[in-house]
């Protein structure tokens, strides 16, 4: 699953879990050179057949176009995939953290005594729409993960919060 776990025992308010989730990342770099070359040699093919013939010169800026148009849009999704939220849960404290590459970043806070998780399985505004309620506001959570994955994680925090003590004195 495209998110993690990890505890932190010693963390100043007590113990805390931190949450790390991300976009499903599925072209790893050695992919993108396979598909870019593909991509290139299957663009090349149809031209073969005008090699030496000024319709060449009519088609090549088409294909390149197209080729640089894959490139760029390659590009922006990897750049699109750095997308992060960071979720802490410590006694006292619930904190949210959301890091767009093309956003500033957003953060929420709520006490996690008056924190509610939903799961809203009705398919509005997406299949099993998962939200942290508290501190007179509503944040959506796992917005780029699939609906079996946003259901998973709704578990394992209600699970984590139910064990989490009471915040310190």
């Amino acid at each position: 699953m495209p998110y993690r776990w990890t505890s932190d025992p010693d963390a100043p308010t007590g113990p805390a879990w931190h949450l790390t989730a991300w976009p499903y990342r599925s072209l790893s770099p050695e992919g993108f050179a396979a598909f870019f070359g593909i991509t290139f040699a299957m663009l090349l093919v149809p031209l073969l057949a005008v090699v030496g013939s000024p319709i060449l010169w009519g088609l090549l800026p088409f294909a390149m176009g197209a080729l640089a148009a894959t490139w760029l849009m390659i590009r922006r999704n990897q750049r699109d995939r750095t997308l992060r939220e960071d979720l802490t849960l410590a006694p006292g404290l619930v904190t949210l953290v959301r890091r767009d590459p093309r956003r500033p970043e957003q953060t929420w806070q709520a006490n996690p005594y008056w924190l509610r998780v939903e799961l809203h399985e009705d398919g509005r505004p997406v299949e099993n729409y998962l939200t942290l309620t508290g501190a007179g506001r509503t944040v959506e959570l796992g917005a780029f993960l699939s609906p079996d994955e946003r259901a998973a994680l709704h578990a394992d925090l209600v699970d984590r919060l139910a064990r989490l003590g009471p915040a310190p004195q």
